[in-house]
């Protein structure tokens, strides 16, 4: 609809210039959308621009253009506004045609070539590998695919990204938290360190082990607790 009203405003600006009354084009049509409705469906300073340009008064030449503008279905009423805004109505018949533009358009309606030739690098949920997955990360996986579905339908190159961090302390305390827990079901009495995850997943988890290995990793105390520094045994 942008567009088609930026045809019209062309097609008024050629007819002018044809007339003499200007001398030529604008390299750029600024058309934007109104945040009032009152003020119209769309508005546009091209009469405040040119009007610079010829030495001409904004409001006079507002009214010019939209003069030459004639009749569009697709434009209810105009109206000039402040210095020389030019604002636009859109008709009922214009909404119609968004819809057939959509129909006849199908998959491909909305999509562009702005970013062909660019490469994006999406990374988006990346959970963190200690913890159990949440509502939350069902929202991140939803936003960042549908971010990824628009970059690719205005042309860019996607690469989606799921970040696993699956080093470092964090998983190292996971191994321990999960390990204390297994011996603790193995019959074992150990302090649960401080630091330790105390998530009913780690028992969970610990549970899933011992029925499976039954006390087959069970390690005695003394021979846990022997190259543990007395830091890490108190967390």
């Amino acid at each position: 609809m942008k567009e088609q009203l930026q045809d019209l405003i062309i097609k008024s600006l050629s007819d002018l210039i044809d007339k003499g009354l200007l001398s030529e084009l604008p390299s750029k049509i600024r058309l934007d959308h109104t945040k009032d409705k009152t003020h119209g469906d769309y508005a546009t300073n091209i009469a405040l621009v040119l009007a610079k340009q010829t030495n001409s008064d904004p409001k006079k030449l507002a009214q010019t253009i939209v003069d030459q503008l004639g009749e569009s279905a697709l434009v209810k009423k105009t109206e000039i506004a402040g210095p020389g805004f030019i604002n636009f109505f859109l008709s009922d018949e214009s909404s119609s045609a968004v819809i057939n533009d959509i129909i006849d358009s199908g998959d491909s309606y909305g999509m562009s070539t702005i970013g062909s030739g660019k490469s994006v690098l999406l990374e988006f949920v990346s959970a963190n590998p200690t913890g159990p997955l949440h509502v939350g990360h069902g929202r991140g996986a939803a936003y960042g695919a549908t971010i990824s579905n628009l970059l690719r339908a205005v042309g860019f190159k996607v690469d989606n990204e799921y970040y696993v961090n699956d080093a470092g302390r964090q998983m190292d305390i996971l191994t321990v938290s999960i390990f204390f827990r297994y011996l603790t079901l193995s019959g074992e009495k150990l302090r649960f360190p401080d630091n330790g995850y105390q998530g009913k997943y780690i028992k969970d988890i610990a549970e899933s082990v011992f029925e499976q290995y039954g006390d087959k990793w069970r390690k005695s105390s003394s021979v846990v607790y022997k190259d543990v520094c007395k830091d890490g045994q108190q967390g």
